[in-house]
């Protein structure tokens, strides 16, 4: 078991944050009803242990956050520990050449702040933040949402790294009061690689709990890109219609996967094309986001004929190619 120590340097970091970058940022909120001083995040408590859990709790530890992960028992904490001590050897390699001593100290450090606990609830009585990254379902993240307040400080934001899911629609899980700090903070993956979250506000989020959880994104080495709570927020609302496309053009007789990844990498100068990036996402989760918002819509997108079904799509994932994770998708990825 992980033990827990200070964080009086993410502390440091948070307040040069909040003077620096992220007052200056216009944030509308017709909530503003915090009248003590802000207050700085040291204890986060990550409810998840998978890859993308994980790798959140990775991420802050490195930072010297306490941090608490959590998950429905110990063999799913093992998995998600065993994730973090091999990402954090990676790290460890790069930012420590072969300084095997370095490497050692980086990597134990970063561990020595990570605690495991398979109760939500006890694990969120101290913290500062919650981060949720359980299954993308809104039942389970609504009934989660509302063991969550009833346990955490009147203080602590609670955010849900969710990549489809309406954060309004999350908060009405918990009253009107604790919907202030209901935030949403869409980390991507690998999250120890990826530089951006998307810090996602409603119309009830304080102005607050977006400064302060811009100020956290800040401390742990990460891009905060502040957007409104819309389907697919920023990323995805883009880039989901850019793969559907080049889905369709395949389908269509256009040209080739292949033919259109190398002309968008050369043409466009992306640094993946749209079939290389779809199996790494994964097609089942590509599959569940269009699904989603075609037949339950959200903002508009209801009957929205570039996320309407794709008859390719479904026949991939029917036959299990999902992708890079499952060794196949549109491409074939024979095991090393």
């Amino acid at each position: 078991m992980f033990s827990t120590s200070a964080a009086q340097g993410a502390r440091s970091s948070l307040r040069q944050g909040w003077q620096q970058g992220t007052r200056r940022r216009g944030f509308a909120s017709t909530r503003m009803t915090w009248s003590q001083p802000l207050a700085a995040i040291s204890r986060v408590a990550v409810i998840g242990g998978g890859q993308m859990g994980s790798g959140i709790a990775q991420v802050a530890a490195t930072k010297k956050f306490n941090v608490t992960l959590v998950d429905v028992n110990q063999e799913a904490l093992d998995r998600g520990k065993t994730y973090m001590v091999k990402s954090l050897k990676r790290v460890a390699k790069k930012k420590h050449g072969d300084n095997e001593q370095a490497q050692k100290q980086f990597v134990d450090e970063a561990l020595s702040r990570i605690t495991l606990s398979t109760s939500p609830s006890a694990a969120v009585t101290q913290t500062d933040l919650v981060v949720e990254a359980i299954v993308e379902n809104i039942d389970v993240k609504q009934k989660l949402f509302a063991e969550l307040a009833a346990a955490a400080p009147k203080s602590a934001i609670l955010a849900s790294n969710t990549s489809s899911l309406s954060i309004s629609k999350i908060a009405e899980a918990v009253d009107a009061a604790t919907r202030g700090r209901v935030i949403g903070l869409h980390f991507f993956n690998p999250v120890a690689q990826m530089k951006l979250v998307e810090v996602v506000r409603t119309e009830e989020t304080d102005a607050q709990a977006v400064e302060r959880a811009v100020a956290f994104v800040r401390a742990i080495g990460k891009e905060p890109a502040v957007c409104k709570d819309t389907p697919g927020f920023i990323v995805n609302r883009l880039l989901l219609p850019y793969m559907m496309e080049s889905i369709r053009l395949l389908e269509r007789g256009v040209a080739s996967a292949r033919d259109i990844d190398t002309a968008m990498k050369l043409g466009a100068g992306y640094p993946m094309g749209p079939f290389e990036l779809c199996d790494y996402v994964g097609l089942d989760t590509i599959k569940f986001i269009v699904d989603g918002w075609y037949k339950e819509g959200g903002t508009g997108l209801q009957g929205d004929k570039a996320f309407g079904p794709s008859k390719t799509l479904d026949e991939l994932v029917g036959e299990g190619r999902l992708g890079v994770k499952a060794g196949k998708g549109f491409y074939d990825y024979p095991k090393k």
